[in-house]
C-alpha cells in the first residue's frame, strides 16, 4: 500500500532534481576535475560537482555505517629523508608563517596578556622541519640568568650580574624532563621486538616486588599508557634516605583507591620509574647504557644522555631555584627531584638534549625508525605505538589519547598539527616535540619555562605558538580565487551569511567545505533560516569526495581528512538564509574552516551564487577572504 505521503516525496525528488541540475549548470565548468589540495602539499583529482549520473546521487542517503573521516597509523607512509637546512619554499610551505617563529618565540620572554604576571621563560629554542628540511632553528632570551628566587607571593627572580648571565644558543643543552620517558619507551620497544618482553604481560612477570599493593594484573601496555592504576607521583626523594630505598618504594606503591587496571586514566611518572627498572632487568644492562647503545649511539645524538659532563655546564640552561632540596639554583643536573635523589639516571626523566639531537630522533620516527640507515626501531613498532590503545576511556578521560609511550592528537599544544596519528610529549621544564607524521613535518620547542620559579606558570601558549605557526605554513589553497575563512579566534563564534534571492521552494545548496577543529570543543554548524535571520536550524549535510560520502545533522568537529568536501544540503520550504557559524573554547584550535564555491537553487532557478553577482551580498561576521 503506497504510503501516504507519497505524492508530496514524489515532488519533493523533482523540486530536488530541478535544483540539482541548477546547480550543476552554474558551478563553474573548470570545476569538474579540479584538484582538491590536502593542505599537506599534496592534490587529488576531485569532482568539484560530485553530483554523479544524473545529478542526483550526491543528495542519496549514505550507507548505514558511514563515518566521518579518520586516518590510523596504517594510513601513515614513512619517508627515508635526512635532514639538512634549506627553505620554506623548497618544501611547499609558506615563508611568513615560518618567519614568524622567532618573534613569536621572543614575545613571551616578557609578560603577556596571555601569560600575565610573568614572562613564560627566560628563554627557549624552536626548531622546525618538513620532508627532512629544517627551515626554522632559532634561539630567543637566556639560558642562564637568575641566581635565586624571592619568597611567595611575589616570586621575583633575583636576576645575576649581566657578565654571568649567558645567552641562549640554538646548540643550548636542555634538561627534558618527561621528553625522557620517550627513550625509555624506545628502549623499552627494542626488548618487545627482540621477544624478551611482551606488552601484555604482567609487569610483576619481569619485576616480580612489582605485584605488590594490588598490582598483579598491571600489564607493560598499562604502564605505557598510563592506564595501570598507579598515582601520578609520590615524593621519593623526601619520603626515603637512599636511592635503593626510593625505587624499593616506588616499585612497592599500591593502586590508587578503588583502581581496577585498565579502567582508568592517570598520567603516572612512577609507572615509567617501573619501566626503567623493567627494562634493566631484562636486559641485564643499566637504562643510561641501553638509552646510548639503543637510541643515541646509532642515531648520532652526541649531545644526548643522562648526567652531562661538569665541563658541558656552559652551554646548558639552568632550571629551578630549589633552596627546600638543598640544591640552590639547579644547573647542570636534572631537575625533577625523583630523578635527581635516585642517581640522574631513571625511567620517567633524566635526559638532556638539543633541538638539533632532537631533530634526529623525530626525523628517524617519520622515516619508520631509521636514520642513514641506521635502524632503532621496525616500521611495524612504530605503526604500532601510534595506535590509540585509549580510546575506549576518551568519554571518560578526554585527554586520555595515547599510543605506546606517545601522546596523541593533544591539540593544547599541537594545535593546527593535530591529528589522530599526530604524536609527541611535554616536560615539565618546558619542552616539547610534535610530529604530524601526514605532513612529514615536526616542531621542537625547548625551554626553561622553570627559571627560576615553577610558579611563574606554564608555557603552553608559547607551545601552541609555534606548531600554529608550522601548521598554518601548510596553506590550504581554495578552489577558487578566493574562499572563505573562519578567523581564529578563541572563545568566540563567527558567522558567514548568505541571504537567498527570495524563499525557497524546496531547493538545494552546495559548497566545498574544509575544515580541522578541536574535536568536541570547536565545532562549524550549517544552518538555515525562514523567517529572515531571526531564528536558525540545523541542516542535514551529505559530504562526499573520491566515492567515500558520509552524513552529518548540522555540524562537524575534528578531523576532517585535511581535503575539501563537496556538500549538498537541501533547503527547508520557505528557507530565506543560508549560514556557516563557528565556534570555538578558550584555547587551542586546528587549522581552522574554509568555504568555497557557494550555490544554492529550487526548481525555479538560482537562489544565490556566491562565485558570481551574489558575492558582495555575504554577510561575513568574523570571516576573512582566503586567496589562492
Amino acid at each position: 500500500m503506497p504510503h501516504r505521503n507519497s505524492g508530496a516525496g514524489r515532488r519533493r525528488a523533482v523540486t530536488l532534481g530541478l535544483a540539482v541540475a541548477v546547480l550543476a549548470a552554474a558551478l563553474p565548468s573548470q570545476a569538474a576535475a579540479a584538484p582538491v589540495d590536502t593542505g599537506d602539499g599534496t592534490a587529488h583529482a576531485e569532482s568539484a560537482s560530485a553530483l554523479g549520473s544524473g545529478g542526483t546521487s550526491a543528495l542519496a542517503r549514505p550507507p548505514a555505517g558511514a563515518e566521518p573521516p579518520t586516518v590510523t597509523p596504517a594510513d601513515v607512509r614513512f619517508r627515508h629523508d635526512t635532514l639538512r637546512r634549506g627553505t620554506a619554499h623548497e618544501v611547499g610551505l609558506s615563508p611568513e608563517p615560518v618567519g614568524r617563529i622567532p618573534a613569536d618565540l621572543a614575545a613571551y620572554l616578557e609578560p603577556t596578556p596571555d601569560h600575565p604576571g610573568y614572562p613564560a621563560y627566560a628563554g627557549a629554542v624552536a626548531l622546525a622541519a618538513k620532508d627532512g628540511v629544517i627551515v626554522q632553528h632559532t634561539a630567543v632570551g637566556t639560558a642562564v640568568r637568575y641566581s635565586a628566587v624571592g619568597a611567595p607571593p611575589d616570586l621575583a627572580g633575583v636576576e645575576l650580574p649581566a657578565d654571568q648571565q649567558i645567552p641562549m644558543r640554538p646548540d643550548t643543552i636542555f634538561d627534558l624532563a618527561s621528553v625522557s620517558k620517550l627513550f625509555t619507551t624506545i628502549v623499552v620497544m627494542q626488548q618487545v621486538e627482540r621477544g624478551r618482553v611482551s606488552l601484555d604481560a604482567p609487569v610483576a612477570h619481569y619485576v616480580p616486588e612489582f605485584s605488590a599493593g594490588g598490582k598483579a594484573e598491571v600489564t607493560v601496555r598499562m604502564l605505557l599508557t598510563h592506564t595501570s592504576g598507579l598515582p601520578a607521583f609520590a615524593p621519593l626523594w623526601s619520603s626515603y634516605p637512599t636511592p635503593t630505598e626510593r625505587l624499593a618504594a616506588a616499585l612497592a606503591t599500591p593502586l590508587d583507591a578503588g583502581a581496577t587496571p585498565g579502567s582508568r586514566y592517570v598520567y603516572s611518572d612512577l609507572g615509567l620509574i617501573a619501566l626503567g627498572v623493567l627494562v634493566e632487568r631484562v636486559a641485564g644492562r643499566p637504562l643510561a647504557d641501553l638509552v646510548r647503545d639503543g637510541v643515541t649511539a646509532p642515531l648520532g645524538m652526541n649531545e644526548t644522555g643522562y648526567n652531562p659532563a661538569p665541563q658541558l655546564r656552559s652551554r646548558i640552561a639552568a632550571t629551578e631555584y630549589q633552596p627546600y632540596a638543598g640544591r640552590g639554583m639547579v644547573w647542570g643536573e636534572v631537575h625533577d627531584e625523583n630523578a635527581w635523589s635516585l642517581g640522574g639516571v631513571a625511567g620517567h626523566a633524566g635526559v638532556f638534549s638539543t633541538a638539533a639531537d632532537l631533530a634526529v630522533l623525530c626525523q628517524s620516527l617519520l622515516n619508520g625508525g631509521e636514520y642513514r640507515n641506521r635502524r632503532i626501531l621496525r616500521p611495524e613498532t612504530v605503526r604500532a605505538m601510534l595506535v590509540n590503545y585509549n580510546a575506549p576511556l576518551e568519554t571518560t578521560y578526554p585527554e586520555s589519547d595515547r599510543g605506546l609511550g606517545f601522546e596523541l592528537d593533544k591539540h593544547w599544544y599541537m594545535m593546527g598539527l593535530s591529528s589522530p596519528v599526530t604524536f609527541g610529549h611535554t616536560g615539565f621544564t618546558g619542552t616539547s616535540l610534535v610530529v604530524d607524521p601526514l605532513s612529514h613535518s615536526f616542531v621542537i620547542l625547548l625551554s626553561n619555562r622553570v627559571h627560576p620559579d615553577r610558579g611563574w606558570g606554564s608555557n603552553n601558549v608559547a607551545r601552541r605558538a609555534v606548531a600554529r605557526d608550522l601548521a598554518e605554513a601548510m596553506p590550504v589553497r581554495p578552489n577558487s580565487r578566493e574562499a572563505w575563512r573562519a578567523d581564529p579566534r578563541d572563545s568566540a563564534t563567527v558567522t558567514l551569511t548568505a541571504p537567498l534571492r527570495r524563499p525557497a521552494h524546496g531547493g538545494t545548496a552546495s559548497f566545498l567545505f574544509w575544515y580541522d577543529t578541536e574535536p568536541r570543543f570547536d565545532s562549524v554548524r550549517v544552518e538555515t533560516s525562514v523567517d529572515g535571520g531571526v531564528t536558525w536550524a540545523p541542516t542535514t549535510l551529505v559530504l562526499s569526495r573520491s566515492g567515500q560520502r558520509w552524513s552529518s545533522d548540522g555540524t562537524v568537529t575534528g578531523y576532517g581528512g585535511r581535503v575539501w568536501w563537496q556538500v549538498m544540503a537541501e533547503l527547508p520550504e520557505h528557507a530565506t538564509h543560508l549560514r556557516w557559524s563557528s565556534s570555538t573554547d578558550v584555547s587551542s584550535q586546528g587549522r581552522g574552516v574554509y568555504v568555497d564555491r557557494i550555490v544554492a537553487a529550487d526548481g525555479n532557478g538560482l537562489l544565490f551564487h556566491g562565485e558570481g553577482t551574489d558575492a558582495a551580498r555575504l554577510l561575513a561576521d568574523g570571516w576573512s577572504p582566503a586567496r589562492s
